[in-house]
């Protein structure tokens, strides 16, 4: 299906000219040399220009890096471009949140100063990136974007909903998890939505997955040995609780690592700045909680290591996809303890996976490139701190508009957070 649309919609794009000087003036960024697996690179070899997209798009689509559509956007794309509903299941990291802005910001019309597409995710860092993403794909389109998150000009963005919303309704849903919440969501909610699964195996190929198998007391210790041995480009390490990832990032500090945390009781601003912090590389390794378990994409994350091993396989495949993201490779290691045997031999059943015992010497081919520095980073889009802010929830009058929105979370958490986000060594 997507094939034949993907040739209709080629067909009926209003040609502008078959002259590619267009292309030579992009500003586009230093390719990506690092191998890839084929859970980006297993397509069936169309290109951008096929789908028919305006060419301010492509310009934007180009010059944030993409080069071929990978298999969710070669199977999405097309069909969400003909208005219909769709429910999408692809592995973390294979271009998902791509595979529905594209054609989001196709159908999107600049001269109608309307908002015109909601997009909703889970937290608040992800709201930030995704917004990113809109920005950077749509920035030769003259349309705004707006991110709302709890506690940041909320009143004022609920007036504005309060005007007409110009747009078709259609429902995506793009995930790598689908619960069996989804499907009595998509009865109510959807139209005939277009099913696409490229889940035939759950975890990622690039990523390798250990566990080592130690009591809680020597668990600091064993970390303190993986970071004296391992490679590390950055690292993002889970724990089960706040409390626990505070108390966490301050022994790491101890042992003389670079080191920031971040959970869902800090306050906003500070989230806000170890994120973007830790994405430009100002940090080696986060300590976090689930909060950055979904949809994160940190290139330069090859080693993503569960301090405490989660309780459920839904959570662990989405730690471990923070690192060997978009086909490239990654390290998972999980620290087990005897409380922790019945979750991975459940994990290990549900995912269809085998987890390793850690051997003695990690080969640095499967997770260290010989060139760390040419790994993309994202465009800086905060100012430095102490800068004055925009408000950047004030639409332009002559802009379509698209929203992403953080849907709150119903955890509570009962542990109180210290007031500084982040943890430095000492001098």
């Amino acid at each position: 299906m997507t094939d034949a649309l993907a040739d209709k919609l080629n067909l009926a794009h209003i040609s502008e000219g078959t002259n590619d000087d267009w292309k030579k003036a992009l500003k586009i960024p230093a390719k990506d040399g690092r191998k890839q697996t084929e859970d980006v690179t297993n397509t069936k070899g169309l290109e951008f220009e096929e789908f028919g997209l305006k060419r301010d798009l492509l310009m934007g689509i180009f010059e944030a890096g993409f080069e071929k559509p990978s298999p969710i956007q070669e199977e999405a794309i097309p069909v969400a471009l003909t208005g219909r509903d769709v429910l999408a299941r692809a592995k973390n990291g294979t271009g998902k949140t791509a595979a529905f802005v594209i054609p989001a910001l196709q159908r999107i019309n600049p001269k109608v100063s309307k908002i015109q597409c909601l997009i909703l995710v889970p937290t608040r860092e992800l709201a930030m990136q995704t917004s990113h993403v809109c920005k950077s794909l749509g920035k030769h389109l003259g349309i705004n974007v707006m991110v709302t998150t709890g506690g940041t000009g909320l009143r004022d963005d609920i007036i504005r909903l309060q005007d007409p919303v110009h747009i078709d309704r259609q429902v995506m849903l793009f995930s790598a998890t689908f619960p069996l919440s989804v499907k009595d969501f998509s009865d109510k909610n959807m139209t005939a939505p277009y099913e696409i699964n490229l889940m035939d195996e759950l975890t990622l190929r690039g990523i390798t997955q250990y566990y080592a198998f130690v009591d809680e007391k020597s668990k600091v210790h064993c970390l303190n040995t993986l970071f004296s041995r391992l490679q590390i480009n950055q690292s993002i390490i889970f724990c089960n609780s706040t409390n626990r990832v505070e108390l966490l990032a301050k022994k790491i500090t101890e042992l003389g690592y670079s080191c920031f945390y971040s959970h869902a009781k800090m306050a906003q601003q500070a989230r806000n700045r170890v994120f973007h912090d830790f994405r430009n590389g100002v940090c080696r390794n986060l300590v976090c909680s689930d909060l950055l378990t979904r949809g994160i994409d940190i290139q330069a994350v090859n080693v993503v290591i569960n301090f405490d091993f989660p309780k459920n396989a839904e959570t662990y495949l989405h730690r471990i996809g923070r690192s060997g993201r978009y086909g490239h490779l990654g390290l998972a290691i999980n620290l087990i303890n005897w409380d922790d045997r019945f979750n991975l031999y459940n994990i290990e059943r549900d995912l269809g996976t085998e987890i390793q015992p850690i051997p003695q010497t990690i080969d640095k081919s499967l997770y260290v490139y010989e060139n760390p520095e040419s790994i993309p980073r994202p465009i800086s889009t905060l100012k430095p701190a102490g800068a004055s802010q925009p408000n950047a929830a004030t639409p332009r009058a002559s802009m379509g508009s698209l929203r992403i929105k953080h849907r709150l979370s119903s955890t509570v958490r009962s542990t109180p957070s210290s007031s500084s986000p982040r943890v430095q060594p000492p001098t």
